[in-house]
């Protein structure tokens, strides 16, 4: 039977909580266990699917097409355990699916209540498909207090006294801050946070204590007093150097012990922690530096392209070099050749990443033109694959190239498939159903040519990869950029879709519909990722 740790915060928001849960499920599995975390999130969207990139960051896609919240993605980063549709719920789901049962009248006339109907349905998520697991780590959004989240705590407070100790604990991430006037950690606020949390009958069992200096023995001892807990249990969390030193900073303060003690399990055998290692030493001592532009339109906001920074360090990882990446506005590039130029030229790759809407559109444009003319390293990722392929059909002439997610044009080098389909008699794929109402999301199967960069690069010339947009590269269109260069070399299996474009006489430059940047690791960097850093590096040498 699965044990739970749920994992919830207090004082402010921003803590770390997804990291840290993802740190402990790492080092639960570096100790041979089989883990896998959940989140919840007490907004009321249903998903983050429609939510501003300026509110909450990027929206992480599973392979089941599930669209959930970036700590997914920390997540999968740090254990290698591919997260479900069943991973992330939201108070916006478990409402409408209670919803959905009472107009249908399941609830055969009873009054519909938060308890016990919305917590039952939460319990019911946190138990769902867990058999083959030891534990089961369950992250609670939001801060302690917070009205949303109540009906998550209380969810948490049965489940705690209805599995007992011994299969259901607490941990509990605060903010002990450091006052520069007075030279000193205050512990108040975890203490008011933790009685908060115990005023709604849940007692944590382990403290994380996030903090800028370290916790002296006497706050520690004073907390675990006024909190509660055992003071081996009371964690300091300082800030580390990198992400992925956090699993090692906590295994080193005795996280992971602390938590199987709180379960009654002896820790035995010290973690196998051989991966992190390695991961640290090489982003330690890289062996040089390249400097990537990466030209968006979200560049204020680092969470909107959360996976695609870190596969971009996971490529430098490969490579044992320091990936500074830069962040540029597609709108700059809209004014002149000469500001493209100024931006560009230091950089040693360039790359475009996905997005929606026409805002910043023509800048990367202009910057697809400059890798190309340049030669400079480039890789297009959803809507930057596309931009790759209008600026090929410009170059060949077709001056009024466009999308028509900008709106209506002429030449439709990109659309939505029930755009282009119908007129040349081609059916819809039974597996992505009418991909013009919805988005494509998830993982599909995408082949590539024998001969092709990609499938050197790849190793294989089958792939599954995941994807999240709705317009398609517009396949009648695909004589017109081969003829300038620009190779389809990867299609859906029915070669319906274009899904890799790729010019061969260039030193690196590829475009792919989908989102690779989602299945990359630290320990396991994805090949698009480490070839991409390795084409920057030998750029490095030219320039």
């Amino acid at each position: 039977m699965a044990r739970y740790i749920f994992i919830t915060g207090g004082v402010v928001s921003s803590l770390g909580k997804g990291l840290m849960a993802a740190s402990l499920a790492a080092l639960l599995q570096a100790r041979g266990y089989k883990v896998r975390i959940r989140k919840f999130d007490p907004y009321l969207n249903v998903d983050p699917g429609t939510m501003s990139p300026y509110q909450h960051g990027e929206v992480y896609v599973t392979d089941d097409g599930a669209e959930t919240d970036l700590d997914l993605g920390h997540y999968e980063r740090f254990t290698g355990v591919a997260a479900h549709q069943s991973d992330n719920v939201t108070s916006g789901r478990i409402y409408q699916q209670i919803i959905t049962r009472e107009r249908r009248g399941d609830y055969l006339g009873a009054t519909v209540q938060v308890i016990p109907h919305v917590t039952d349905a939460i319990k019911a998520f946190a138990q769902a498909d867990t058999d083959d697991l030891d534990f089961v780590l369950c992250e609670i959004g939001g801060t302690v207090g917070d009205i949303e989240s109540l009906p998550f705590i209380e969810a948490i407070r049965q489940l705690k006294n209805e599995l007992g100790r011994g299969q259901a604990i607490s941990v509990h991430v605060t903010l002990v801050p450091y006052i520069s006037a007075a030279g000193e950690l205050k512990t108040k606020p975890t203490q008011h946070s933790v009685r908060e949390l115990a005023a709604l009958g849940v007692q944590p069992d382990v403290l994380v204590c996030r903090c800028e200096q370290p916790l002296p023995e006497g706050e520690r001892a004073k907390i675990a007093l006024f909190c509660n807990v055992r003071k081996e249990a009371v964690i300091p969390a300082l800030d580390a150097s990198s992400i992925y030193a956090v699993p090692l900073q906590y295994h080193g303060e005795g996280l992971d012990s602390e938590v199987l003690r709180a379960f009654g399990i002896e820790p035995g055998e010290p973690p196998r922690l051989d991966r992190w290692s390695t991961i640290i030493e090489r982003l330690s001592n890289p062996e040089g530096e390249v400097t990537i532009g990466v030209v968006g339109k979200y560049v204020g906001l680092p969470d909107a392209y959360k996976s695609l920074h870190e596969a971009l360090v996971h490529g430098g990882i490969a490579n044992r070099v320091k990936v500074n990446v830069r962040w540029l506005d597609a709108e700059l590039f809209e004014r002149d050749e000469e500001t493209i130029a100024s931006q560009l030229e230091p950089m040693h790759a360039i790359l475009v990443p996905g997005g929606f809407g026409e805002r910043g559109s023509e800048g990367k444009i202009a910057s697809v033109r400059f890798a190309r003319e340049r030669g400079v390293p480039f890789f297009g990722i959803c809507l930057g694959m596309q931009m790759a392929c209008v600026e090929a059909a410009r170059d060949q002439g077709i001056a009024k190239a466009s999308t028509t997610e900008f709106g209506a044009t002429e030449e439709p080098v990109v659309g939505l498939i029930t755009e282009w389909m119908s007129d040349k008699g081609l059916e819809k794929r039974e597996a992505g159903g009418d991909l013009g109402g919805t988005m494509r999301l998830g993982a599909y199967p995408a082949k590539l040519a024998g001969n092709s960069v990609v499938a050197s690069i790849y190793g294989s010339t089958e792939i599954s990869e995941r994807h999240r947009h709705r317009y398609e590269v517009n396949t009648h269109y695909r004589n017109v950029l081969e003829r300038g260069g620009l190779v389809v070399s990867g299609t859906s299996p029915d070669e319906t879709l274009p899904e890799i474009v790729e010019r061969p006489d260039h030193p690196w430059f590829v475009g792919v519909q989908f989102h690779p940047e989602l299945k990359s690791k630290p320990f396991d960097p994805h090949p698009l990722f480490a070839s991409f850093i390795e084409a920057a590096v030998r750029q490095s040498r030219l320039v």
